[in-house]
């Protein structure tokens, strides 16, 4: 490991960022490599692979030896020794496309889940998505749920059963494998509170993903085990009632959700609850004004329990229906001012609150292009990743996309890798998928079963497989 602590440090870790010196990188590259230097051009190339790596995380290494020049021996060499430079490594993982460094891929390589995807062995997933929900009260223009559709109220009991049973059998070693979401709203279960007592009484930290329409005072009377909680993920479709209307069909939706948030703030403040709550918030194309009054809906949270503010806020953009998935130079650069004025608002006005702005939106802020990964059937895995992230529904049956887990959605059953049943756990779903060989043929649409972190996962292990079927071994995916 080559380890340096003076002022040059910066410079290096900078170097895939906008406002970077990649020429005062390459002096500070080549000095620190000093004897150890191969050739006059291999600091130029290390910050190279840094820029490359920290705006294009996915790219195969044969397309970077292209960008460099440089044969496959000169690059082997240089992979080895940038993975000695830990400050070459920040560089790559805290560059625009940080985000997929950090939010996904390092995580899941340090699980083993990518490596026992890509030699087809058999693994319990890394992440477990619970989908208790029977209905919606909700129906957005922008959901992927077939109008009307919801479970038979007789599949609840035999279902909270069977949740229970895949609860029980949950390796402890990660206390975060498992949330709640859907699919539909998971607080119209009935019995999600003993659910989520169960999880928490063998350790886990349950995050539930909701609209909050039903985070009521009688909601939680009736389940204390919500209070079991790590952390409630709160969806906002809007910033007053005509939005929330225009968006879910529902009249006055925005006020109840508003005011459900400010009595659970109040709750959990009361009782000491260490319930972490935070919003989820789409910015909607042409729309980004609308984060100065997001900013004040927080400050207005707040005040409901100024001791017990918001702890996150995740801000996302879906602009992947867009032509090329990119934004047009005019519309990032006012996108990019209001991410800013937005963060110097919430500073102000919510110092604690932790913003995640996601894989696109982190380079938006950073004035750099940014563009959502584009899974297409043509790159989708027709083993997909059950090793990695499975869902599942109040049928028991086992999804291996986010956005598959909907009642009656077609096309979505051919997603489904198996059923949990009294004689059947997730481990031997998951089992059965993977040693049979299970595949399924993507047809037009199916990507729009697949949510970021599911596009994500597949560029990742399409990275690997193409670096290793072009023979790059144990160099695969550059960072590891």
């Amino acid at each position: 490991m080559i380890v340096s602590t003076d002022a040059s440090d910066d410079v290096i870790e900078n170097c895939a960022m906008p406002h970077g010196d990649p020429a005062a990188a390459v002096r500070a590259v080549d000095r620190l490599l000093g004897a150890r230097r191969p050739d006059p051009s291999s600091a130029a190339d290390l910050v190279r692979l840094a820029r490359i790596y920290g705006t294009e995380p996915f790219t195969p290494l044969s397309e970077a030896a292209r960008v460099l020049g440089a044969d496959r021996e000169r690059l082997t060499g240089l992979v080895a020794l940038f993975r000695e430079i830990p400050q070459l490594r920040r560089a790559a993982e805290n560059g625009p496309a940080g985000k997929y460094w950090h939010n996904t891929v390092l995580p899941l390589e340090r699980s083993g889940r990518l490596d026992a995807v890509v030699t087809s062995t058999p693994a319990f997933p890394s992440s477990v998505g619970f989908y208790p929900g029977p209905t919606c009260m909700f129906r957005c223009h922008f959901c992927v749920r077939v109008t009307g559709a919801r479970y038979d109220p007789a599949d609840l009991v035999p279902g909270n059963e069977m949740f229970a049973s895949v609860i029980d059998e949950l390796p402890t070693d990660n206390p975060h494998l498992a949330y709640l979401s859907g699919g539909l709203e998971p607080l119209t279960n009935p019995g999600v509170g003993d659910l989520v007592a169960r999880a928490g009484a063998r350790g886990f930290a349950l995050t539930t993903y909701t609209n909050a329409f039903a985070l009521t005072d009688q909601t939680l009377a009736r389940q204390p085990g919500l209070w079991d909680l790590h952390a409630v993920r709160t969806s906002l479709y809007g910033l007053d009632d005509a939005e929330y209307e225009a968006t879910t069909g529902k009249k006055n939706a925005f006020s109840r959700v508003r005011d459900n948030l400010k009595r659970f703030q109040r709750l959990r403040a009361e009782r000491e609850s260490p319930v972490r709550l935070g919003l989820s918030y789409l910015v909607l194309p042409g729309r980004s004004g609308r984060l100065v009054e997001l900013a004040a809906l927080i400050a207005e949270l707040n005040e409901a329990a100024p001791a017990r503010p918001l702890d996150f806020l995740n801000v996302r953009e879906d602009y992947s229906s867009r032509p090329d998935g990119a934004l047009p130079p005019a519309e990032r650069a006012e996108l990019q001012d209001t991410l800013l004025a937005f963060d110097e608002r919430i500073a102000q006005v919510a110092p604690t609150l932790d913003v995640d702005y996601g894989y696109a939106l982190e380079s938006v802020r950073m004035g750099v292009d940014a563009r959502l990964l584009r899974i297409v059937p043509e790159t989708m895995r027709p083993g997909a990743h059950p090793q990695v992230s499975v869902q599942i529904d109040l049928r028991g049956d086992v999804y291996l996309y986010r956005e598959a887990g909907f009642p009656d959605l077609p096309g979505a059953t051919r997603y489904i890798a198996g059923t949990v049943g009294p004689r059947t756990s997730l481990h031997d779903v998951v089992e059965r998928f993977v040693t049979s060989g299970s595949v399924v043929t993507p047809v037009a649409g199916d990507e729009n079963l697949m949510d970021g972190f599911d596009q994500a996962v597949t560029a990742r292990l399409n990275q690997i497989e193409t670096d290793l079927a072009d023979g790059w071994g144990a160099a695969r995916g550059f960072l590891r």
